[in-house]
């Protein structure tokens, strides 16, 4: 591939959003292209009911919603089914991201991603597309060792019925650091694919918050380093820092397991939006978001 058409090269986005942004924020037609992938993020803050209303409004303005559904947060079988229930039958939600959820105490009966998959609930409720976490600094909640066992169940359980499912991952901001932990996973057998979680343009402040908050330990080293420079603290964050190499790498590499960026708008919907629009990562309907493209720059 000649220089030209890697620096061209770009990789699918799909983008997260609060119910708040969803439900009480400007006009969400046109925003994204139709079919984007919208993650709904569940902190335990929003009641079931505007969370099914923020898919709702979501899946009608042409985008997939994928709600997360946070494992330990649920209070048990009835809830998870009460939510899968309004989810798919108000809002017609098809794709979700299954996640253990950071608490240090389950409300209910799952403590595990693997909880929510083995009832069986998901396909009952017609949905065989599902997103599962993935974090390349380390999870506070699975042990080092305990990282590819948690792995490879979901590969097993993917491969034994049939699911499509891929792996998001959390935000951070060392390209390389993901490029090794994706082809890491790879030479220990992961076949899914990854998708790999980077913030939209931001204030250099609003993503020391947070990294903090979530924990992303080399990342908010790495911002305080960036912090330190009044030019940075006035520009902000870019992003392209971040992009850039992972596209160069997986244009280089067609075997890559990096398959989409799965972005975080800490400077806002439309900004992100905007961006991305900008340099040319938002493209025809990428909700399946496994197709990668060469796209002319604007």
């Amino acid at each position: 591939m000649s220089p030209e058409a890697v620096s061209a090269y770009r990789i699918p986005a799909s983008i997260e959003a609060t119910p708040k942004q969803v439900n009480d924020g400007d006009r969400l037609d046109g925003l994204f292209p139709a079919g984007t992938r919208v993650y709904l993020t569940d902190v335990g803050t929003t009641p079931v009911p505007e969370f099914a209303a923020a898919a709702r409004r979501l899946a009608l303005a042409g985008y997939k919603p994928v709600p997360h559904l946070p494992a330990r947060r649920m209070a048990g079988p009835a809830d998870l089914r009460d939510r899968l229930n309004r989810l798919t039958g108000e809002a017609g939600v098809d794709d979700v991201l299954v996640i253990a959820g950071s608490v240090d105490r389950p409300a209910g009966d799952f403590a595990s991603t693997m909880d929510i998959l083995r009832t069986g609930m998901l396909a009952e409720f017609g949905i065989r597309t599902i997103g599962v976490a993935g974090h390349p600094e380390g999870s506070p909640d699975i042990p080092a060792g305990g990282v590819a066992e948690a792995i490879a169940q979901k590969n097993a359980f993917a491969a034994e019925y049939g699911i499509d499912m891929r792996i998001v991952t959390q935000f951070g901001f060392d390209p390389q650091r993901f490029v090794a932990w994706a082809h890491d996973l790879a030479a220990s057998g992961n076949t899914l694919p990854i998708h790999i979680g980077v913030s939209g343009p931001a204030k250099i402040t609003t993503l020391l918050k947070y990294a903090a908050l979530c924990g992303v330990g080399p990342s908010l080293d790495f911002l305080k380093k960036r912090a330190s420079s009044v030019m940075a603290l006035a520009s902000g964050f870019s992003p392209e820092g971040v992009v850039a190499p992972i596209e160069e790498h997986v244009a280089g590499d067609p075997g890559c397991p990096i398959a989409q960026l799965h972005v975080f708008p800490f400077g806002g919907l439309r900004k992100t939006a905007e961006w991305l629009a900008e340099r040319g990562s938002w493209f025809g309907d990428n909700g399946s978001g496994e197709t990668t493209v060469i796209a002319e720059t604007n």
